[in-house]
């Protein structure tokens, strides 16, 4: 029987066409089309030919015509599956360099530079201070220069913390954009991330907060235990083993529920507290695939460091040995040498490790909202009609709705 249908299509001249006419267009990804419907006809057309048409008892609707997915820009609007995830972080700093690599090492550097700058300054003239004190009042001088280099130390803390947030913006900008096709330039990217910046900041303010306080708590409890007498000695041992691994367990699970914020705030431009709901709400039902990307991306970057600066440092330190075997230079020129080496090295690995890890984050939020929400469809719709020459086209990543929300068919976010 399917031997005479297949003929009878081939031979039915409203189905065939010549080969040098173009066929009709192809479906688009997603939409259903049964064998045995030419191409370009509605798949529950009732006006159909007696012969191969739908009334045809030789007709039989089979599976739908797959057509892949559309890829305007760095992924695949579908859902995407672990290889992706793993390998398209590294594609974006292939894709954008200027916009990604060029941020993060022009951040990098000048919390390196402003660091050694301030620190260095004040440590500088905290020890003279202290060498020319008299011998009576050292001891003053002494504990004020160390409270001074202690706050010195704030400065570069709170640019690392400004700088991170900014990094963290820009890379989410730059990965939901290039999904859509579009290539931004630097000046660019920092305007879109720098208007929730400061939100930004505060999240990553918030998070280390947390860290701190659980350590504090930690470390409290061991003290208080240790002041008690030695006979406490080996309870207080206990407590600091089983408190460190409880901080790690549960930093890891917090960190992995609300790793999509940084997403959110930039994208959907939410507030913290919405931020954090959606976030975990994303993330259920998938803790452990989300862990396992971030946790492989990042053994990956520090293996790749670690293979680049290790015979770095060995091959410099047989350099120098070859070169001055006496030590004949003063000793401070080789270290000096080797410092400034292994600093710019650390900055472009650096670099390149805020850009991919960051990017991997990015790439499963979307991977959540596609898989949770049909966030390809929203896409692949937007890509549609931005290359049909619409330019009144709403972000596609705010038409989401928080968790909870009873939104009605017709009213906004529904």
């Amino acid at each position: 029987m399917r031997y005479y249908a297949s003929i009878d299509l081939v031979t039915n001249p409203q189905d065939w066409q010549p080969p040098t006419t173009p066929g009709p267009a192809r479906p688009r990804y997603g939409e259903y089309v049964p064998r045995g419907v030419p191409l370009g006809t509605a798949a529950g057309a009732s006006d159909r030919s007696a012969t191969g048409g739908v009334g045809d008892p030789l007709f039989s609707v089979g599976p739908p015509e797959w057509t892949p997915p559309p890829k305007p820009g760095l992924i695949p609007l579908r859902p995407l599956g672990f290889g992706t995830l793993l390998g398209a972080p590294f594609q974006v700093l292939r894709r954008n360099p200027k916009a990604t690599f060029g941020s993060a090492l022009l951040v990098q550097a000048a919390v390196t530079l402003v660091s050694l700058v301030v620190v260095g300054l004040v440590t500088v003239l905290a020890l003279n201070r202290v060498a020319s004190a008299p011998i009576d009042e050292r001891d003053a001088v002494e504990a004020g220069a160390n409270l001074t280099m202690v706050l010195s130390a704030v400065v570069p803390v709170a640019l690392s913390v400004i700088a991170a947030a900014l990094l963290q913006g820009v890379i989410v900008v730059e990965v939901a954009r290039a999904t859509l096709g579009e290539k931004l330039r630097l000046a660019a990217l920092w305007r879109a991330a720098g208007r929730r910046l400061w939100t930004l900041v505060l999240w990553t303010v918030l998070l280390g907060l947390a860290l701190l306080l659980a350590i504090a708590l930690v470390a409290g409890v061991v003290v208080a235990l240790v002041l008690l007498g030695q006979v406490w000695l080996p309870l207080a041992v206990i407590v600091g083993i089983l408190g460190v691994l409880a901080i790690l367990g549960a930093w890891s699970w917090v960190y992995t529920r609300t790793s999509l914020v940084p997403s959110l705030i930039v994208l959907e431009r939410l507030t913290i507290g919405d931020a954090v709901r959606r976030s975990w709400f994303l993330t259920t039902g998938y803790f452990w695939r989300t862990l396992g990307v971030q946790l492989l991306v990042a053994v990956i970057v520090n293996l790749v460091a670690q293979v680049v600066t290790t015979p770095l440092s060995i091959l410099f330190g047989m350099a120098v040995v070859l070169v001055d075997p006496n030590g004949a230079f003063d000793a401070y020129i080789p270290s000096w040498i080797l410092f400034v080496l292994i600093m710019f090295v650390s900055l472009v690995l650096g670099a390149v490790a805020a850009v991919v890890q960051s990017a991997a984050t990015v790439l499963i939020y979307l991977d959540l909202r596609m898989r949770k929400e049909g966030l390809d469809l929203d896409l692949q719709h937007f890509v549609e009609s931005a290359q049909a020459g619409r330019n009144d086209l709403p972000d596609p990543y705010l038409h989401a709705t928080l968790p909870g929300a009873n939104t009605a068919p017709g009213s906004p976010g529904a």
